[in-house]
């Protein structure tokens, strides 16, 4: 079936009339049962763009939900994130009779709830919002239970007390709840070090190959958007995930590459410095020797004069 142009929601309201949802109570912030969301049974994607934040906690989606080719497959609870303007597509897999119902949370909350609140800068500090879905963060039942406490938290504040208190306090508690997330997505990165290092094994032969061809000369430089699609990862995840394993992120990588192909290229070749600089994918032998002195302390000619000695 071909996929549909996504839907634009943009307030709070309108998800929940879309969704066939009880007014919310707040006009800017709302935690939804994620039981009670239904997807249309006439076509089996979902995709959509909203005007809002959405941060997700959900049971019982194992199988059922896929991004691009990959499934789900865990069984904890699975949280994620998504800013305003991203666009969110999942294809809805069948479930069988007997399989449980998907449950969880989600809360949403629009961008002028932070406004002129010390969250509404820090909140892009927070790569999370930029992962892809398969990037989602998986929690234990202890973690899931501290996410779902904060989020009972805030709906109780916003349900019961609407006053000059309300948003400064559940900004601190969105706050600690991006924090926790923070630290969960860390322990992740880290439990998963078998499958995280098959990343940096990928990631060290797909710069190999590419700078042992002519795909510096033809293409330029490979930036992090290529090498994260190259590696079926969000830029942000990748980077995330390369400086809990390394302290390095993507692009440092790759200059560290970049600078590796250098040296062997000053140290046993007799091309001038602009031919390597050309070869590097460089446009001018000024950047190239700017890039060189910048990660070593020497020009290009230092450097391979300090061979020749």
């Amino acid at each position: 079936m071909k996929t549909k142009a996504p839907q634009r929601i943009k307030t709070i309201s309108e998800f929940h009339r879309i969704r066939q949802l009880p007014k919310p109570l707040h006009p800017l912030i709302s935690l939804v049962d994620y039981s009670l969301v239904r997807h249309s049974p006439d076509h089996n994607e979902v995709s959509w763009i909203q005007d809002f934040y959405s941060i997700g906690l959900k049971r019982n989606v194992c199988g059922k939900f896929r991004y691009g080719h990959q499934e789900y497959d865990f069984d904890e609870g699975l949280m994620s994130f998504i800013a305003p303007g991203q666009v969110f597509r999942i294809e809805v897999i069948p479930a069988a009779e007997d399989d449980p119902h998907p449950s969880g949370w989600l809360l949403l909350f629009h961008p002028d709830f932070l406004w002129n609140t010390p969250l509404a800068s820090r909140i892009h500090q927070y790569e999370f919002f930029g992962y892809k879905v398969n990037e989602s963060l998986f929690l234990s039942d202890k973690e899931e239970q501290i996410i779902l406490e904060i989020m009972k938290s805030i709906e109780r504040e916003y349900r019961e007390n609407i006053d000059s208190f309300t948003q400064s306090i559940i900004i601190s508690q969105l706050e600690t709840l991006l924090n926790y997330a923070d630290r969960f997505y860390q322990r992740q990165f880290t439990t998963r070090k078998i499958t995280n290092h098959r990343v940096l094994d990928k990631l060290e032969e797909l710069l190999s190959d590419y700078f042992n061809s002519d795909r510096l000369q033809t293409e330029g430089i490979p930036t992090v958007g290529f090498v994260a699609a190259e590696l079926n990862a969000s830029p942000n995840y990748l980077t995330g995930l390369l400086k809990s394993l390394t302290g390095k992120n993507t692009q440092q990588h790759i200059q560290d590459k970049l600078l590796e192909k250098a040296k062997e290229r000053l140290t046993t070749t007799d091309l001038t410095v602009s031919e390597i600089a050309f070869e590097l994918g460089f446009e001018h032998s000024q950047s190239f020797s700017k890039f060189f002195k910048a990660h070593t302390t020497l020009s290009p000619k230092e450097y391979r004069q300090s061979f020749i000695q």
